[in-house]
């Protein structure tokens, strides 16, 4: 009897299972379509994701270039040319035509004796830089033979761009000599008054022109000479005239 149980109890395990089988939903044709179109899915999910990966990528690239720079794009302007700074024409206060003798100034002539022949006047344009009521000229060569010095009232002192001194003053020792002879050594001789007058026009900074006695006056350009230091456009407070003193050789 204990043999024929397990064939028994096998026979009703079959049954048993038989009857709990249930037949498929789907035919085996649509299972398989099924499982085609999961794996296109999936292959399909898996490339919009590798899509997302690399934009994201690029939009911080860019994003990390655009806040590098400042979040502007814009080129730098050009740089402007540079251009040539405007010359302010200086106004000529007085020429001096060595030629003829005189000199010009607001309208006025004035005779002025020069340089001698080995010590010629420097020409060109000058530029007032100091003003003395009177000053000692050294190694003058005018006057008695004893005298090596002459205080010269109505000063004007120029200087030009290469440095090159002058002066303007009043030639007392000859007063026949302006405009009729040369007898400086360089300096330029007025009379007395036409000098105490050249003196309160003429302005620290104003500029005389010297003409050559062959080439006449002097075409170049004008360039500033600052004023000397210690020199005054003022005229003497005193009312009285300085007279030139010859100061005798020791």
């Amino acid at each position: 009897m204990s043999d024929e149980l397990p064939s028994e109890l096998a026979a009703d395990l079959r049954e048993l299972a038989v009857s709990g089988e249930a037949p498929p939903s789907v035919s085996g044709a649509e299972v398989r379509f099924r499982a085609v179109r999961r794996r296109r899915r999936r292959r399909t999910a898996v490339t919009v994701s590798v899509a997302g990966v690399c934009a994201a990528a690029s939009l911080a690239l860019l994003l990390a270039l655009s806040l590098g720079d400042g979040g502007t794009r814009e080129r730098p302007s050009p740089a402007a040319s540079p251009t040539a700074p405007a010359r302010t024409p200086v106004a000529v206060g007085a020429t001096v035509d060595l030629a003829r003798r005189v000199l010009t100034a607001a309208g006025r002539d004035m005779p002025v004796s020069a340089g001698m022949p080995g010590r010629p006047t420097p020409t060109g344009r000058m530029t007032v830089v100091a003003k003395r009521d009177v000053r000692v000229v050294p190694a003058l060569e005018v006057g008695p033979k004893d005298v090596y010095a002459l205080k010269v009232p109505w000063v004007i002192e120029l200087r030009d761009a290469d440095g090159t001194t002058n002066f303007v003053g009043a030639l007392s020792t000859d007063q026949k000599a302006p405009g009729n002879y040369d007898v400086t050594n360089g300096w330029i001789g007025l009379r007395p008054a036409d000098a105490q007058w050249l003196y309160g026009q003429l302005d620290l900074g104003a500029v005389v022109e010297i003409g050559d006695r062959d080439s006449g006056p002097s075409e170049t350009a004008v360039d500033t000479v600052p004023p000397a230091a210690g020199g005054t456009g003022a005229r003497p407070s005193s009312g009285r005239q300085p007279v030139a003193t010859a100061i005798p050789s020791r």
